[in-house]
């Protein structure tokens, strides 16, 4: 079938992006689905910084691809195999998909499934199948669900069915920012009632993460941004304190507010200057988690010798250390409840013919979560 999709079709085109125009839109061939895979119609799809990642070369990929990996739908064709999803159910995309049998998935650590990662990196779906193509070239697929699309066929193992009730456009959120920012905090690093905890970046991801450390009945949570408006929405969505990145002294007023260092220094900016800021401002005996992504070339330096005589603790977070299959009902059986207002963090609603502006926006850190609906 022909698909409306957006292709990156080289990486590091200059900004802006509404003039370079990294991202093509229009037609390509879409195959139906193979053994095991699910068509569906994508009905609303966010910008992460992960695909801007991608566009500005810090996350290299092959090109021409289809990009997009947060999204929701409706299943619309399944292929041979797939006997626990129907035509009709709305689902929410995940962007590894879990084979089940390796040994990461056999410990519940899906997000480390190593077939996942193989297919992911090399652009195909989990069976090394390719459904994209134009004019009889192959297009790439983007962390196995390409969801900056109409329709996108992708591994039975992407997908998680969720509650028709719940809108699509906010369903979209469950994919990437709420299992990577809220998993960092309940998974990962299991923050207790009464803890402190500091967000170094306030993106989707990182205000998510202030989300659930305010579920889980953290004391202090400090907010950290160099964007002051986005300090001021972190007040209002339960930070208790917040300090603007920028100024010089930035890690010392953490120390200062929470009289000596948090418990948990969270790094979701994917920046290793973020990520210094998060690990200074945690205290003695305390834990830094990182779920930002920066360029694989970047080094973070630290001295031996506090990490021991401290006893630190530092854990990477990679899809929020979560079981997609479990989590994501329990994310938005929390979100439905009231405590875990994750709609308040959506900004925008785009068109697709408007996502390199979009992602111009998203890269001048002028907004939260833009979501392309179709």
């Amino acid at each position: 079938m022909k698909v409306r999709a957006a292709v990156l079709e080289e990486i590091g085109r200059q900004r802006p992006y509404a003039e370079s125009q990294p991202l093509s839109i229009g037609e390509i061939d879409l195959e139906p689905p193979g053994q095991g895979e699910v068509l569906v119609e994508v009905k609303a799809a966010g910008l992460c910084h992960s695909d801007l990642s991608v566009i500005d070369g810090n996350r290299p990929r092959q090109t021409p691809m289809a990009l997009g990996h947060e999204a929701s739908g409706i299943v619309r064709e399944l292929g041979p195999g797939v006997d626990d999803l129907a035509v009709g159910d709305h689902v929410v995309m995940i962007f590894v998909p879990s084979c089940g049998h390796c040994l990461p998935c056999a410990e519940g650590r899906p997000a480390l499934c190593e077939p996942g990662a193989a297919a992911n990196n090399a652009g195909t779906l989990l069976s090394g199948e390719q459904r994209w193509s134009r004019d009889g070239n192959p297009v790439y697929h983007h962390m196995g669900v390409s969801v900056f699309a109409e329709h996108t066929v992708c591994s039975r193992r992407s997908l998680i069915k969720i509650d028709p009730d719940l809108p699509l456009d906010e369903a979209a959120l469950f994919g990437c920012a709420v299992l990577t920012g809220v998993g960092a905090v309940m998974n990962t690093a299991q923050v207790r009632p009464g803890q402190s905890v500091a967000v170094v970046g306030l993106g989707g991801v990182g205000l998510n993460a202030l989300l659930a450390a305010n579920a889980v009945g953290a004391s202090h949570i400090v907010a950290i941004d160099l964007n002051d408006d986005k300090l001021a929405l972190a007040r209002q969505l339960g930070a208790t304190d917040t300090v603007n990145a920028g100024d010089a002294d930035a890690v010392e007023q953490v120390r200062e507010l929470t009289g000596g260092g948090v418990d948990y220094g969270l790094e979701m900016a994917g920046s290793v200057k973020a990520m210094d800021v998060a690990y200074r401002g945690t205290r003695r005996g305390g834990t830094t988690v990182t779920a930002g992504l920066s360029h694989p070339e970047h080094d973070f330096a630290l001295k031996h010798v506090g990490l021991v005589a401290e006893e630190r603790t530092i854990k990477g977070s990679y899809i929020g250390s979560c079981v997609p299959l479990r989590d994501v009902p329990r994310f938005i059986d929390l979100y439905k409840a009231g405590r875990l207002p994750v709609d308040r963090l959506l900004s925008d609603r785009i068109q697709l013919d408007d996502i390199n502006g979009a992602f111009d926006r998203l890269a001048d850190g002028a907004t939260v979560r833009q979501v392309v609906v179709f």
